[in-house]
């Protein structure tokens, strides 16, 4: 730190506890305590119960966790295979090329997600690209909001490749493929982890594109909180929104807890 002296630390320290406390703690508290409210019309809730989270896993809540689930793993296994693809095959470019169609991949995550999602709307109405209604936009809109961060977290990690392990299974006689299986995908493979991961959390928060495509049959949990929350039922939809941390936050521990080391060390 920059900071030399023990009082200098212990204020920085403090100030950082307080403003994390605030920003983060707090409303995450608030939610905690709102999911298992019963009635709330002072400071703290008048009543407990479980019955917020009663019907979170049947019926339309149910269906609601089981599309969310489904569309971030989907989504984020194509932006993951895509992305690498991607990010090998610019790697074998030059400077200049590998900057323009870099640029080119990040720009759908500086549009407002509405306004992809308003794109798609319009753009799959008409035959004979006809996915308004289906599953498919909504897995398209996903797919196309998060793959930037996959391709930006797979480039990253083969920047920091050094070419050594590659030329040396070269000159023994590896083929490309083999040397593509064996030794650069195992050695990024933290960052392939990362990547999908980050795809796996977004995918699951997302709400503006989805909002605009989504199908009646379809509904992700971000849509049904703010139908929820919209209708009233705050408590209801902060049950949901614990489920939709949990869920998140479950996935990102497995994944931190995969073997990478043992993996890449081969």
């Amino acid at each position: 730190m920059l900071v030399w002296s023990r009082t200098g630390r212990i204020a920085i320290w403090t100030f950082g506890a307080v403003l994390l406390a605030i920003l983060f703690l707090a409303p995450l508290a608030v939610i905690l305590m709102a999911s298992f409210a019963e009635q709330w019309n002072g400071v703290l809730p008048s009543g407990v119960t479980l019955e917020n989270y009663g019907d979170v896993f049947t019926g339309a809540s149910g269906d609601a966790v089981w599309a969310s689930l489904v569309t971030a793993l989907l989504a984020s296994l194509l932006a993951l295979v895509t992305g690498t693809w991607a990010a090998l095959a610019l790697r074998i470019q030059g400077e200049h090329l590998q900057k323009f169609l870099g640029l080119l991949f990040f720009i759908p995550s500086a549009v407002p997600s509405v306004s992809v999602g308003l794109g798609l709307l319009v753009a799959f109405s008409q035959r004979p690209l006809l996915l308004n209604g289906t599953v498919a936009i909504v897995m398209i809109a996903h797919f196309i909001l998060i793959s930037a961060f996959t391709f930006g977290n797979v480039s990253a990690g083969l920047a920091r490749l050094a070419p050594d392990y590659e030329q040396v299974a070269s000159s023994l006689g590896a083929r490309p493929s083999y040397r593509l299986r064996h030794v650069t995908l195992p050695l990024v493979a933290p960052y392939l982890i990362a990547a999908f991961g980050l795809s796996f959390a977004l995918s699951m928060g997302e709400l503006g594109a989805t909002v605009m495509v989504y199908p009646p049959g379809w509904v992700t949990l971000p849509v049904a909180i703010f139908s929820q929350t919209d209708r009233g039922a705050i408590f209801s939809g902060a049950a949901l929104t614990i489920v939709l941390v949990l869920a998140t936050l479950l996935l990102l521990v497995g994944l931190e807890r995969v073997p990478v080391k043992a993996t890449a060390g081969r």
